[in-house]
């Protein structure tokens, strides 16, 4: 059964390296915040069971779904979600 998903689309500029820093205090400051993990535990979503977020940046001149935040030593990205655990 295939599922409805909140995807959340916020504008970071064009500037690369000004994105990945602000997608990762976007994120950081969020799911680091204790009272902001409690609220998305408590959640009742019809039996669903919010253990785990998946995100990524990407770029919109980008066909591919890939993830600005996932590059390899030679600086391609990969198209890999990242995961925060939201539980205990």
């Amino acid at each position: 059964m295939s599922q409805y998903r909140l995807h959340i689309d916020i504008p970071l500029g064009a500037d690369e390296e000004n994105a990945i820093a602000a997608a990762t205090q976007i994120v950081t400051w969020y799911f680091a915040d204790i009272d902001a993990r409690n609220k998305l535990q408590t959640l009742t979503l019809d039996n669903v069971d919010l253990e785990e977020i998946n995100y990524r940046l990407g770029n919109d001149d980008d066909r591919q779904k890939s993830n600005y935040l996932d590059k390899n030593e030679n600086g391609h990205v990969s198209n890999k979600k990242i995961r925060i655990s939201i539980s205990g």
